[in-house]
């Protein structure tokens, strides 16, 4: 006979819930207050994003302010610095549709694939055998670079599941070196260092530029027409990032499955990322123009949100001690990484348009 649960037993889960809760709703407004300040033209000028922002302000409570926050509420943050950016990512597929891919044709798909490809494999191997980096902080660092900044950061800590850590020293490559690239690609440009047209220009500035922001922020002093292309080409490197993830969670999972065999467990299944599936619906949503402009426009708007509380709440997770550790070679990581998007990214456009052309 089956007994219900007393109200001594009942108490504890309903203080967690309560403390979980209270941990998401203390991250939430953290994200807002951050989202301000991201809106400062200083700063939104720059071409820095909320989710930049929200790492720094995170790890800078987390660092210095955090022995002040219940501990009740760290499920909360948890929370927020995993399940929610799954979420986020997926909804991330909104932004993207066949039809901008289409338009920039086999040229610009053919630079994203093989920027994407390249720096993640220069990346993993310098990072592994150069820099003497751990896999998961390679990984991350070089999948900052490939595809699309903090975004892309985020997506892989959740397949990984590394530590927090890990991910503030790859996004801390891409403010650095896609901050650069904003004033250094359109300098390069304008003196008559880059012998681009304007396709060839929206073309590099979308293949090797980091974040999506500082595509727009560095194409924008070119043309309106090479802001155009960038911009679509870089939302086709957003857009590689499934079948990426999808590689990368079948490789981690033959590794795990290898230790596993040689302690004599077995095999697993394969990990699929069910949010990069959600992504891949979403942009076919995206795509069919299934939900009205003002429907969508709400929903990235809140999917912005959502991803700066996820990188709010992975920086207050995040302890300087432990990027100390491997600061300067998760740094010389992303330099090696930049040197190749611009020297080789630069190849690699002029190949194209000229095998195109």
């Amino acid at each position: 006979m089956s007994t219900l649960p007393s109200a001594q037993t009942l108490a504890p889960a309903a203080s967690s819930t309560r403390g979980q809760l209270n941990g998401i709703l203390f991250v939430a407004l953290f994200a807002a207050a951050v989202m301000r300040i991201a809106s400062v033209p200083a700063i939104s000028g720059l071409g820095i994003s909320p989710l930049i922002v929200g790492i720094v302000a995170g790890a800078i409570y987390g660092n210095a302010l955090r022995h002040g926050m219940p501990e009740s509420w760290a499920a909360g943050v948890n929370f927020s610095a995993r399940k929610l950016l799954r979420i986020a990512v997926a909804f991330f597929g909104l932004r993207v549709s066949l039809q901008e891919i289409a338009q920039v044709g086999v040229p610009g798909f053919t630079v994203s694939v093989l920027v994407v490809v390249s720096t993640l494999v220069i990346g993993t191997w310098a990072g592994m055998k150069l820099m003497k980096l751990d896999r998961d902080t390679a990984l991350l660092t070089a999948a900052g670079s490939a595809i699309c900044g903090a975004a892309a950061v985020l997506a892989f800590e959740s397949t990984l599941q590394s530590k927090p850590h890990k991910s503030a020293m790859a996004v801390g490559s891409v403010v650095l070196f896609g901050t650069l690239s904003m004033f250094l690609y359109p300098l390069m440009l304008n003196a008559g260092w880059l012998h681009l047209d304007t396709l060839g220009a929206g073309l590099f500035f979308g293949g090797t530029i980091h974040e999506v922001a500082q595509v727009v922020g560095a194409a924008s002093n070119v043309s309106p027409e090479a802001t155009h292309i960038a911009t679509i080409v870089k939302m086709t490197r957003v857009m590689l990032l499934v079948p990426v993830l999808l590689v990368i969670g079948f490789w981690i999972n033959r590794s795990r499955n290898a230790s596993a065999e040689s302690a004599a467990q077995g095999k697993g299944k394969i990990a699929v990322p069910w949010f990069a599936l959600g992504f891949l619906a979403l942009v076919v949503v995206n795509s069919l123009h299934v939900l009205p402009d003002a429907a969508t426009s709400t929903i990235n708007t809140l999917d912005t949100f959502a991803l700066t509380m996820a990188m709010t709440a992975l920086g207050m997770e995040t302890r300087i001690a432990q990027i100390r550790q491997a600061g300067p070679r998760a740094l010389a990581t992303g330099a090696i990484l930049y040197a190749w998007l611009v020297g080789g990214g630069l190849a690699i456009t002029i190949g194209v348009e000229r095998f195109f052309g």
